[in-house]
Protein backbone atom coordinates (compact mmCIF):
# COMPACT_ATOMS: atom_id res chain seq x y z
CA UNK A 1 0.00 0.00 0.00
CA UNK A 2 1.24 3.27 -1.11
CA UNK A 3 2.63 5.51 2.19
CA UNK A 4 1.35 8.23 0.90
CA UNK A 5 -2.50 8.76 -0.88
CA UNK A 6 -2.05 12.92 0.11
CA UNK A 7 -0.27 15.61 2.06
CA UNK A 8 -1.41 18.59 2.89
CA UNK A 9 -0.03 21.49 0.73
CA UNK A 10 3.48 22.20 2.20
CA UNK A 11 4.53 25.68 3.83
CA UNK A 12 5.77 28.53 1.91
CA UNK A 13 9.04 27.95 2.55
CA UNK A 14 8.75 24.47 1.63
CA UNK A 15 7.99 25.06 -2.07
CA UNK A 16 11.24 23.63 -3.73
CA UNK A 17 11.49 20.68 -1.40
CA UNK A 18 10.71 17.12 -2.75
CA UNK A 19 7.59 16.06 -1.54
CA UNK A 20 7.99 12.69 -0.04
CA UNK A 21 4.17 12.10 -0.31
CA UNK A 22 4.09 11.99 -4.29
CA UNK A 23 7.94 10.26 -3.99
CA UNK A 24 6.46 6.16 -4.49
CA UNK A 25 5.52 6.15 -8.65
CA UNK A 26 9.46 6.33 -8.91
CA UNK A 27 10.55 3.38 -6.49
CA UNK A 28 7.21 1.43 -7.95
CA UNK A 29 8.96 -1.96 -8.43
CA UNK A 30 10.92 -1.69 -5.47
CA UNK A 31 7.95 -1.35 -3.09
CA UNK A 32 6.23 -4.22 -4.64
CA UNK A 33 9.18 -6.14 -4.32
CA UNK A 34 10.26 -5.41 -0.75
CA UNK A 35 7.50 -4.17 1.34
CA UNK A 36 5.73 -6.49 3.63
CA UNK A 37 2.18 -8.05 3.19
CA UNK A 38 -0.22 -8.00 5.51
CA UNK A 39 -1.24 -11.73 7.66
CA UNK A 40 -5.05 -12.80 6.68
CA UNK A 41 -6.11 -12.61 10.67
CA UNK A 42 -5.13 -8.80 10.75
CA UNK A 43 -7.36 -7.97 7.82
CA UNK A 44 -10.42 -10.32 8.81
CA UNK A 45 -10.22 -8.81 12.18
CA UNK A 46 -10.54 -5.64 9.87
CA UNK A 47 -13.67 -6.40 7.54
CA UNK A 48 -14.98 -9.43 9.48
CA UNK A 49 -16.29 -12.51 7.77
CA UNK A 50 -19.04 -11.48 5.45
CA UNK A 51 -18.59 -10.23 2.17
CA UNK A 52 -18.16 -6.35 1.85
CA UNK A 53 -18.25 -3.68 -0.62
CA UNK A 54 -14.87 -2.10 0.52
CA UNK A 55 -13.24 1.26 -0.87
CA UNK A 56 -9.42 1.14 -0.64
CA UNK A 57 -7.48 4.47 0.23
CA UNK A 58 -4.01 4.92 -1.15
CA UNK A 59 -3.92 1.08 -1.98
CA UNK A 60 -0.60 1.39 -3.99
CA UNK A 61 0.72 -1.54 -5.86
CA UNK A 62 -1.90 -3.73 -4.15
CA UNK A 63 -0.12 -5.02 -0.96
CA UNK A 64 -3.61 -5.43 1.34
CA UNK A 65 -6.15 -5.14 -1.85
CA UNK A 66 -4.66 -8.79 -2.84
CA UNK A 67 -5.58 -10.07 0.47
CA UNK A 68 -8.96 -8.38 0.85
CA UNK A 69 -10.44 -9.93 -2.93
CA UNK A 70 -9.14 -13.08 -1.71
CA UNK A 71 -11.23 -13.10 0.96
CA UNK A 72 -14.15 -12.23 -1.47
CA UNK A 73 -14.95 -8.35 -0.93
CA UNK A 74 -15.64 -6.40 -3.51
CA UNK A 75 -12.83 -3.68 -3.78
CA UNK A 76 -12.77 -0.97 -5.61
CA UNK A 77 -9.09 0.61 -4.80
CA UNK A 78 -8.22 4.26 -5.59
CA UNK A 79 -4.42 6.05 -5.11
CA UNK A 80 -3.48 9.46 -6.38
CA UNK A 81 -0.67 8.19 -7.81
CA UNK A 82 -1.06 6.37 -11.80
CA UNK A 83 2.23 4.63 -11.55
CA UNK A 84 1.07 3.00 -8.58
CA UNK A 85 -2.21 2.34 -9.55
CA UNK A 86 -0.89 1.02 -13.16
CA UNK A 87 1.30 -1.68 -10.72
CA UNK A 88 -2.30 -3.14 -8.61
CA UNK A 89 -3.63 -3.26 -12.27
CA UNK A 90 -0.83 -5.82 -13.45
CA UNK A 91 -1.10 -8.11 -10.54
CA UNK A 92 -5.09 -7.32 -8.95
CA UNK A 93 -8.02 -8.08 -10.12
CA UNK A 94 -10.47 -5.39 -9.10
CA UNK A 95 -13.71 -4.16 -10.25
CA UNK A 96 -13.45 -0.77 -9.98
CA UNK A 97 -10.13 1.18 -10.33
CA UNK A 98 -9.92 5.44 -9.63
CA UNK A 99 -6.86 7.86 -9.21
CA UNK A 100 -7.87 9.78 -6.81
CA UNK A 101 -7.32 11.09 -3.02
CA UNK A 102 -8.99 10.64 0.35
CA UNK A 103 -9.97 13.96 0.22
CA UNK A 104 -12.55 13.86 -2.61
CA UNK A 105 -13.94 10.43 -3.24
CA UNK A 106 -15.60 9.73 -6.43
CA UNK A 107 -18.68 8.15 -5.00
CA UNK A 108 -22.14 8.85 -4.31
CA UNK A 109 -23.36 9.23 -0.84
CA UNK A 110 -23.85 5.42 1.26
CA UNK A 111 -21.65 3.74 -1.23
CA UNK A 112 -19.69 1.34 0.92
CA UNK A 113 -19.93 -0.77 3.38
CA UNK A 114 -16.19 -0.44 4.20
CA UNK A 115 -13.15 2.39 3.81
CA UNK A 116 -10.01 0.99 4.36
CA UNK A 117 -6.33 2.59 4.55
CA UNK A 118 -2.50 0.98 5.03
CA UNK A 119 0.19 2.77 5.54
CA UNK A 120 -2.13 5.61 4.47
CA UNK A 121 -3.67 7.70 7.00
CA UNK A 122 -1.34 9.76 8.22
CA UNK A 123 -0.85 11.48 5.22
CA UNK A 124 -4.82 12.57 4.69
CA UNK A 125 -5.58 16.47 5.20
CA UNK A 126 -7.99 14.70 8.15
CA UNK A 127 -10.66 18.02 7.77
CA UNK A 128 -11.54 17.34 4.62
CA UNK A 129 -11.00 13.62 4.55
CA UNK A 130 -12.99 12.24 7.61
CA UNK A 131 -16.03 14.01 6.63
CA UNK A 132 -15.59 12.44 2.93
CA UNK A 133 -14.93 9.14 4.32
CA UNK A 134 -17.97 9.09 6.26
CA UNK A 135 -20.47 10.27 3.66
CA UNK A 136 -19.65 7.30 1.59
CA UNK A 137 -20.64 5.17 3.98
CA UNK A 138 -23.64 3.21 4.23
CA UNK A 139 -25.55 3.04 7.82
CA UNK A 140 -23.40 1.00 10.53
CA UNK A 141 -20.00 1.14 8.18
CA UNK A 142 -17.19 1.43 9.09
CA UNK A 143 -13.78 3.08 8.92
CA UNK A 144 -10.16 0.53 8.91
CA UNK A 145 -6.67 1.71 9.63
CA UNK A 146 -3.75 -0.42 9.52
CA UNK A 147 0.03 -0.31 9.63
CA UNK A 148 3.19 -2.43 9.59
CA UNK A 149 5.63 -1.72 11.89
CA UNK A 150 8.65 -3.08 12.57
CA UNK A 151 8.90 -4.55 16.13
CA UNK A 152 11.82 -2.10 17.62
CA UNK A 153 11.54 -3.85 20.69
CA UNK A 154 14.51 -5.87 19.38
CA UNK A 155 17.66 -4.05 19.56
CA UNK A 156 18.91 -5.31 16.03
CA UNK A 157 15.72 -3.78 14.83
CA UNK A 158 15.66 -0.51 16.38
CA UNK A 159 19.48 -0.17 15.19
CA UNK A 160 17.92 -0.93 11.69
CA UNK A 161 15.47 1.83 12.39
CA UNK A 162 17.81 4.32 12.67
CA UNK A 163 19.36 3.56 9.40
CA UNK A 164 16.66 3.49 6.97
CA UNK A 165 14.14 5.93 9.48
CA UNK A 166 11.31 5.10 11.74
CA UNK A 167 8.66 7.06 10.03
CA UNK A 168 6.45 3.60 10.51
CA UNK A 169 6.80 3.58 13.93
CA UNK A 170 6.24 6.87 15.29
CA UNK A 171 3.57 7.93 12.60
CA UNK A 172 1.53 4.91 12.67
CA UNK A 173 -2.54 4.33 14.30
CA UNK A 174 -4.99 7.11 14.37
CA UNK A 175 -4.44 10.51 15.80
CA UNK A 176 -6.63 13.05 17.34
CA UNK A 177 -8.52 14.20 14.80
CA UNK A 178 -10.24 10.84 14.36
CA UNK A 179 -10.64 10.49 18.47
CA UNK A 180 -12.83 13.62 17.83
CA UNK A 181 -14.14 13.60 15.26
CA UNK A 182 -17.98 13.67 15.19
CA UNK A 183 -18.60 11.34 12.66
CA UNK A 184 -16.98 8.08 14.03
CA UNK A 185 -17.27 6.29 17.32
CA UNK A 186 -14.96 5.09 19.24
CA UNK A 187 -12.05 3.42 17.90
CA UNK A 188 -11.61 -0.03 18.75
CA UNK A 189 -8.09 -1.76 18.14
CA UNK A 190 -5.66 -5.38 17.60
CA UNK A 191 -2.23 -5.76 17.03
CA UNK A 192 -0.98 -8.95 15.18
CA UNK A 193 2.30 -10.08 14.81
CA UNK A 194 4.40 -11.57 11.72
CA UNK A 195 7.67 -11.83 9.82
CA UNK A 196 8.91 -10.94 6.75
CA UNK A 197 12.16 -13.15 5.00
CA UNK A 198 14.95 -10.37 4.03
CA UNK A 199 17.94 -11.31 1.87
CA UNK A 200 20.86 -9.17 1.04
CA UNK A 201 18.64 -7.73 -2.13
CA UNK A 202 15.15 -7.38 -1.09
CA UNK A 203 16.93 -5.56 2.03
CA UNK A 204 18.23 -3.15 -0.90
CA UNK A 205 14.65 -2.57 -1.87
CA UNK A 206 12.98 -2.28 0.86
CA UNK A 207 15.31 0.80 1.42
CA UNK A 208 14.72 2.21 -1.61
CA UNK A 209 11.19 1.95 -1.24
CA UNK A 210 10.72 4.27 1.59
CA UNK A 211 9.93 8.32 1.22
CA UNK A 212 12.34 9.96 3.01
CA UNK A 213 15.13 7.69 1.08
CA UNK A 214 13.05 8.15 -2.47
CA UNK A 215 13.63 12.52 -2.26
CA UNK A 216 17.86 11.84 -1.41
CA UNK A 217 19.85 13.09 -3.68
CA UNK A 218 21.65 9.42 -5.60
CA UNK A 219 25.10 9.87 -3.90
CA UNK A 220 22.92 10.11 -0.75
CA UNK A 221 20.69 7.41 -1.32
CA UNK A 222 23.87 5.37 -3.19
CA UNK A 223 25.80 5.71 0.65
CA UNK A 224 22.41 4.84 2.75
CA UNK A 225 22.30 1.86 0.91
CA UNK A 226 25.81 0.63 0.95
CA UNK A 227 25.30 1.38 5.19
CA UNK A 228 22.57 -0.95 5.75
CA UNK A 229 24.03 -3.78 3.30
CA UNK A 230 26.80 -3.85 5.77
CA UNK A 231 24.16 -3.44 8.51
CA UNK A 232 22.61 -6.77 6.49
CA UNK A 233 26.56 -8.51 6.35
CA UNK A 234 26.70 -8.54 10.08
CA UNK A 235 23.51 -9.00 10.79
CA UNK A 236 21.84 -11.31 8.64
CA UNK A 237 22.43 -14.95 7.78
CA UNK A 238 23.73 -14.71 4.19
CA UNK A 239 21.35 -16.55 2.05
CA UNK A 240 19.14 -17.55 4.20
CA UNK A 241 18.29 -14.00 4.63
CA UNK A 242 16.36 -12.58 8.09
CA UNK A 243 13.21 -12.69 9.57
CA UNK A 244 12.54 -8.66 10.27
CA UNK A 245 10.02 -8.62 13.08
CA UNK A 246 6.53 -6.56 12.65
CA UNK A 247 3.39 -5.68 14.18
CA UNK A 248 0.40 -5.39 11.95
CA UNK A 249 -1.23 -2.83 14.19
CA UNK A 250 -5.40 -2.56 13.27
CA UNK A 251 -7.94 -0.02 14.08
CA UNK A 252 -11.77 0.50 13.08
CA UNK A 253 -14.45 2.74 14.40
CA UNK A 254 -18.11 3.24 12.99
CA UNK A 255 -19.42 5.88 11.29
CA UNK A 256 -21.56 7.91 12.94
CA UNK A 257 -23.37 10.73 11.95
CA UNK A 258 -22.89 10.60 8.24
CA UNK A 259 -22.80 13.98 5.72
CA UNK A 260 -24.70 14.31 2.70
CA UNK A 261 -23.67 15.92 -0.25
CA UNK A 262 -26.33 18.33 -2.53
CA UNK A 263 -23.29 18.68 -5.27
CA UNK A 264 -23.38 16.67 -8.56
CA UNK A 265 -20.93 13.47 -8.70
CA UNK A 266 -17.52 14.52 -9.88
CA UNK A 267 -16.80 12.78 -13.24
CA UNK A 268 -14.28 9.43 -13.14
CA UNK A 269 -11.38 9.44 -15.82
CA UNK A 270 -12.32 5.58 -15.04
CA UNK A 271 -16.33 5.68 -14.14
CA UNK A 272 -17.83 3.42 -11.14
CA UNK A 273 -19.16 0.14 -12.28
CA UNK A 274 -21.01 -2.33 -10.10
CA UNK A 275 -23.97 -2.19 -7.65
CA UNK A 276 -25.82 0.89 -7.10
CA UNK A 277 -25.34 3.04 -4.28
CA UNK A 278 -27.46 3.07 -1.23
CA UNK A 279 -29.34 6.09 -0.12
CA UNK A 280 -30.61 5.94 3.20
CA UNK A 281 -33.58 8.47 4.34
CA UNK A 282 -34.63 9.87 7.97
CA UNK A 283 -31.24 9.52 9.10
CA UNK A 284 -31.40 10.81 12.44
CA UNK A 285 -29.47 11.32 16.02
CA UNK A 286 -30.71 7.81 17.30
CA UNK A 287 -29.39 6.29 14.34
CA UNK A 288 -26.08 8.03 14.86
CA UNK A 289 -26.05 7.02 18.58
CA UNK A 290 -27.00 3.09 18.13
CA UNK A 291 -24.15 3.19 15.02
CA UNK A 292 -21.44 4.48 17.67
CA UNK A 293 -22.12 1.27 19.86
CA UNK A 294 -22.57 -0.89 17.04
CA UNK A 295 -19.50 -2.85 16.55
CA UNK A 296 -19.17 -6.37 17.27
CA UNK A 297 -15.59 -8.48 17.86
CA UNK A 298 -15.21 -10.70 15.01
CA UNK A 299 -13.38 -12.54 17.41
CA UNK A 300 -9.68 -14.66 16.77
CA UNK A 301 -8.86 -16.48 13.39
CA UNK A 302 -6.91 -19.13 12.25
CA UNK A 303 -3.97 -17.64 10.18
CA UNK A 304 -3.94 -18.24 6.72
CA UNK A 305 -0.58 -18.17 5.07
CA UNK A 306 -0.31 -14.98 2.63
CA UNK A 307 2.40 -14.55 -0.10
CA UNK A 308 5.00 -12.61 1.61
CA UNK A 309 3.78 -13.32 5.20
CA UNK A 310 6.10 -15.31 7.31
CA UNK A 311 4.07 -16.45 10.41
CA UNK A 312 5.85 -17.06 13.80
CA UNK A 313 6.27 -20.08 14.86
CA UNK A 314 3.51 -21.64 17.64
CA UNK A 315 6.09 -21.28 20.42
CA UNK A 316 6.91 -17.50 19.71
CA UNK A 317 8.21 -14.93 21.71
CA UNK A 318 9.33 -11.82 21.25
CA UNK A 319 12.37 -12.37 23.79
CA UNK A 320 14.07 -14.76 21.68
CA UNK A 321 14.66 -12.18 18.75
CA UNK A 322 17.09 -10.22 21.58
CA UNK A 323 19.89 -12.52 20.04
CA UNK A 324 21.91 -10.79 17.47
CA UNK A 325 21.47 -12.59 14.05
CA UNK A 326 25.69 -13.18 13.75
Amino acid sequence: MSDAPHEPAPHADAADAPDPARSFGGVVDAYERARPGYPVDAVRWLTGDEPLTILELGAGTGKLTQALVDLGHDVHATDPDPAMLDRLARSVSVTRLSQTSAEEIPAADATYDLVIAAQAYHWFDKEKALPEIARVLKRGGQLALVWNVRDERIPWVKRLGRLIGRQDVTGSGPDQALEDSPYFGPVEEATFKHWQVVDRVSIQDLVLSRSNVAVLPAAERDALVAEVVAFYDDFGRGMDGMQLPYLTRCYRAVVGIRPRTAKPEPELTQPLTGPAAEHDEGYDERDATAERSAVEDTGSHAATQIPGITEPPTDDDSGMLLIDFR
